[in-house]
């Protein structure tokens, strides 16, 4: 069987082709700079039409999508109402369900007899408690906006787990693990017995761990105060939060590589600050849990960057818990619940 894996961005395109018996990648293919000024594709339908596959030949096509709201508690398989769905959800993601919805419409005109099926971000997320997704504001605000914890990473986070299972040699509805997907973007999960209980990203991909440019956990009143006292606009915060803070806010960078290279305090600081609030998450979700069989590491800077992980766990609060280093592989995890769909 052969399950294809489509994941578009904004400016971006890409496709994986799975054999599922071995899981073997048969073909790779990523565009970048779509539509942009002297790019080589104008839009996806341009770049789908480049990639060199004969889609007649594919038993099903994953979608990778970033927000399924509280309308997609799994994977489906996509029609015109899921679609009209995904395009009422991009409130949530503005920046990608569009993109992602791009990259639906024009594959399923470029292969319509072939079942289309679409995998969320925010699903593994589904299982939290009402008490971890909540937020303490006027519960009109949830009733009537849908303002929640939805969490995101969920295809990583299910992903880690199940292996970890498979490392430990044990049944995942026996584990309680602490999976922390670290790249540039950044969040860690609480999983008990398989299912997410809990995790550091919220209504937006914004809250949580200190990653590349965006700050993570801040005080709400701050925003206010940017507004009132600074003068800033809805946008200007929204691009100061997103993309001018966290490790580049403090140093500069965002690449940890060079900040573990420079021996500038700011770049020690930005680092600590990082090391520190991921020790905080996992002592709150090792609170929540009660016992942790292990600690994994995933994601760019969690598998690649042994200094960080040993920084991480040199608490001796940690002592005796198993530490795992797992390489993420979300393409993977989507053609597998694509293979789970169909056989339903």
């Amino acid at each position: 069987m052969k399950i294809a894996v489509i994941n578009a961005g904004s400016s971006s395109l890409k496709f994986k082709l799975f054999d599922m018996q071995t899981k073997e990648v048969l073909k790779s293919f990523n565009i970048e700079h779509i539509g942009e000024n002297g790019a080589k594709f104008n839009n996806h339908h341009e770049a789908l039409e480049s990639i060199d596959v004969d889609f007649s030949s594919l038993d099903a096509i994953g979608h990778r999508v970033v927000h399924g709201g509280e309308e997609f508690k799994e994977s489906v398989l996509i029609n015109g109402e899921v679609i009209d769905t995904i395009d009422k959800l991009s409130t949530l993601a503005p920046l990608h369900n569009p993109a992602n919805l791009e990259g639906i419409i024009v594959a399923k005109k470029k292969a319509p007899n072939i079942p289309h099926i679409a995998v969320f971000d925010t699903a593994f997320h589904s299982t939290m408690p009402k008490e971890a997704y909540l937020y303490a504001l006027d519960y009109k605000m949830y009733e009537q906006h849908k303002i929640r914890r939805y969490g995101f990473h969920g295809t990583s986070h299910a992903y880690v787990s199940k292996e970890a299972a498979k490392i430990l040699d044990r049944n995942i509805n026996e584990l309680n693990l602490i999976t922390l997907h670290l790249g540039n973007g950044a969040s860690a999960c609480a999983v008990k017995k398989g299912k997410s209980v809990d995790t550091s990203m919220g209504f937006t991909p914004l809250e949580g761990l200190v990653m590349g440019s965006r700050s993570g956990d801040i005080d709400p009143a701050i925003v206010l105060y940017m507004q009132r006292e600074l003068g800033l606009s809805v946008d200007e915060v929204d691009k100061a939060l997103n993309k001018e803070s966290g490790l580049l806010g403090i140093c500069g960078e965002n690449d940890v590589r060079d900040i573990l290279n420079s021996k500038d305090e700011k770049a020690k600081l930005a680092l600590d600050m990082m090391i520190r609030r991921i020790q905080k998450y996992i002592g709150s979700y090792m609170a929540l849990l009660g016992r942790v069989d292990a600690i994994v590491f995933s994601g760019g800077i969690g598998e690649n960057s042994p200094y960080i992980r040993e920084k991480v766990l040199e608490s001796q609060m940690f002592n005796g818990i198993k530490s795992l280093v797992i390489k993420t592989n979300e393409e993977l995890e989507i053609a597998n619940e694509c293979l789970r769909v169909l056989k339903k």
